[in-house]
């Protein structure tokens, strides 16, 4: 990818579509966000039978991530990684998320800190050191809006009529070499995106959706590898996003997972400028990290559902 446009993508905010699909790994999240929990049960009967609809496939899916219960029972969780965007330039992330719909994610690349919060409500802010903005500012109408799906805690097929989401079956497709099943999402501002869901164990598979990046539309695709079990549900440690239109690709590899982790919610208001920072600049022309939008934590999914055919860590959304 030229300068040019590195320099283009750095002025978008987070550099992580932790979109941790948790229903959100988030993403699904997806993120930061989500993302990122989604059980993994082996299924003795690999295919659904003719005829059966998207809400019997999508109680298959509540029921492999460990039960709807279990996953509505966690009110705060924490993941903390690293995120790659090549082989030489990655660094650490956090993701913290909170019921009901709070979201804090943060992540440091070349000694800078990208700082973004969502406090549930109408209140977002990001400090972008990256983008020349160096103290806290508040998200744009179109960022609250991604903020809010990223932060829903149980993603967008739980109580998907409530959320005037509509879910269609959408058919089949190989996702790295294996059958999947594809749900189609429709949000109530019109947006869509597709998840496919691995036809023996009924883990996401992939992600796939249209993104607004700098005013443009962008297609994401993410990967969900590498499935372990936390507190009984499912979470995806490894996460592969790319840009098929350029040939960007991002590699989120997860350390620890925390359920019901004690966060304040003091963690999800206007964060504080660092004590170094310096006024908001005018955005640096030099190239910059490639800074995609789903940690989202999606939250909120990449070895195949099974854990096999784990990619090597190198260039990479």
């Amino acid at each position: 990818m030229s300068a040019a446009a590195k320099g283009r993508s750095s002025a978008n905010g987070m550099p992580m579509n932790i979109r941790l699909y948790g229903m959100s790994q988030r993403r699904l999240g997806p993120a930061i966000l989500g993302a990122a929990i989604l059980a993994g049960l082996q299924l003795a009967q690999p295919f659904l039978a003719a005829g059966q609809t998207s809400d019997e496939l999508v109680a298959k899916v509540l029921e492999a991530r460990g039960g709807l219960a279990k996953a509505k029972a966690v009110k705060s969780e924490r993941i903390t990684g690293t995120i790659y965007f090549t082989q030489d330039l990655y660094g650490p992330f956090t993701a913290e998320f909170k019921r009901p719909g709070k979201m804090h994610n943060e992540v440091t690349v070349q000694d800078k800190t990208v700082v973004r919060a969502f406090n549930g409500k109408e209140g977002g802010w990001m400090i972008n050191p990256f983008a020349g903005k160096n103290t806290p500012e508040p998200l744009s109408a179109s960022d609250v809006k991604d903020a809010k799906n990223e932060a829903d805690f149980d993603g967008p097929l739980v109580d998907s009529k409530a959320k005037g989401i509509v879910i269609e079956l959408a058919g089949k497709e190989k996702v790295e070499g294996k059958d999947a099943y594809i749900l189609k999402v429709t949000r109530q501002d019109g947006q869509t995106s597709s998840y496919s869901f691995d036809a023996n164990t009924y883990l996401l598979a992939k992600w796939s959706g249209v993104e607004n990046v700098n005013g443009e539309a962008v297609t994401r695709e993410t990967y969900f590898h590498d499935y372990r079990d936390v507190g009984g549900l499912k979470f995806a440690f490894e996460l592969v996003s790319n840009n098929p239109q350029a040939q960007v690709t991002q590699r989120i590899i997860v350390d620890k997972i925390e359920l019901d982790p004690e966060i304040d919610d003091s963690r999800f208001e206007k964060p504080a400028a660092p004590s170094s920072a310096e006024p908001n600049a005018p955005k640096p022309q030099a190239a910059q990290p490639s800074f995609g939008q789903e940690v989202s934590a999606s939250r909120s999914d990449a070895k195949n559902a099974d854990g096999i055919n784990r990619r090597p860590n190198k260039s990479l959304r």
